[in-house]
């Protein structure tokens, strides 16, 4: 497993990281199946775990705390996130931040994660939601640096919405901001434009969520699916959406070479950018484990083959629903 340096925190961390929103009770999910899976990774190099106290309720943190017990003698970065007090998703401008992150509750939740975890300090606390429209309340700020100082955790990002990735460009410029977690793949690759540009001029460290989109890279959902009750992915993958979706998978599935699997080239086409400190796919079974973990140890993209997949980039907006 290949390390990048994690922005100004100077962190090394594996390239290639582990996104525990499965972990949460995602339907599909089983616990001890889940813990073998995180068992296998930290077997195979990865030192870098994504959580959230909104993953189940704190579930994937309970979970994932008997784990970091068994692997005192190993460096594990942790991350976690706080929900937005309103319980609303994406941030939007019009929510005061009172109503989403006031000061007692960033300290509570806090709190409550390091209970989850067994930890005494996390090594990065996030917000789940952002809207720059709060950038200039000195009151988050205050809060942020009150839990650094005091131990509770070691460096501070934001999660971004959706399909916004400029939305946190006021908030990387006060310097709190250590690092930012945003959606980036062969598709959504909008960060490039303007967020990465400014991460690498303040050393914000970069962390690249949903490289399969939602499922879409791996190859394996097919026309006309869906989903348990309840799962959010009917709504992602609407049956007209789904159907556009898998075109321009199809697509993409043509110009990979015989032997490239879609998600082999999801993660190296993210892996290919620089300024990506470590990129975390969800993964539920030690399967998937074994074969994403694989990437970091293989050839990069040729430079033709990467000109081909830039060319599949999908603009899309968040619509509140």
């Amino acid at each position: 497993m290949k390390s990048r340096i994690f922005g100004r925190l100077g962190w090394p961390v594996s390239e290639i990281g582990y996104g525990m929103w499965g972990m949460g009770g995602w339907s599909g999910s089983n616990d001890d199946e889940s813990l073998a899976a995180i068992e296998r990774s930290i077997a195979l190099g990865c030192t870098f775990f994504d959580t959230a106290l909104a993953y189940g309720d704190g579930k994937s943190e309970q979970l994932f705390a008997p784990v970091l017990r068994r692997h005192r003698d190993k460096t594990l970065r942790v991350a976690t996130k706080i929900p937005p007090k309103n319980k609303r998703w994406p941030g939007l401008p019009s929510y005061a931040i009172e109503d989403v992150f006031p000061a007692d509750y960033i300290r509570q939740s806090t709190e409550i994660s390091l209970a989850n975890l067994g930890l005494s300090s996390v090594d990065l606390q996030q917000f789940h939601v952002w809207s720059d429209a709060w950038a200039d309340d000195d009151r988050w700020k205050r809060a942020v640096d009150d839990l650094k100082s005091e131990g509770l955790i070691r460096g501070f990002g934001i999660s971004i919405n959706r399909w916004q990735p400029d939305s946190v460009l006021k908030a990387i410029a006060t310097g709190v901001v250590d690092s930012v977690q945003v959606v980036y793949n062969i598709f959504d690759q909008n960060p490039e434009d303007e967020l990465f540009p400014r991460c690498r001029e303040l050393g914000v460290a970069v962390i690249a969520r949903v490289p399969f989109d939602e499922g879409s890279l791996t190859g394996t959902l097919t026309r006309g699916m869906s989903w348990p009750e309840g799962d959010w992915r009917n709504i992602y993958f609407t049956r007209e959406k789904l159907n556009d979706t898998l075109d321009r998978v199809d697509r993409v599935r043509a110009d990979l070479p015989p032997a490239m699997s879609l998600p082999e080239a999801a993660l190296k086409f993210i892996l290919a950018c620089p300024d990506v400190s470590t990129v975390i796919p969800g993964m539920r079974r030690p399967a998937h484990v074994e074969a994403n973990l694989s990437v970091s140890g293989q050839p990069p993209l040729s430079g033709e083959l990467l000109a081909k997949l830039r060319a599949h980039r999908w603009p899309r907006t968040y619509v509140v629903p």
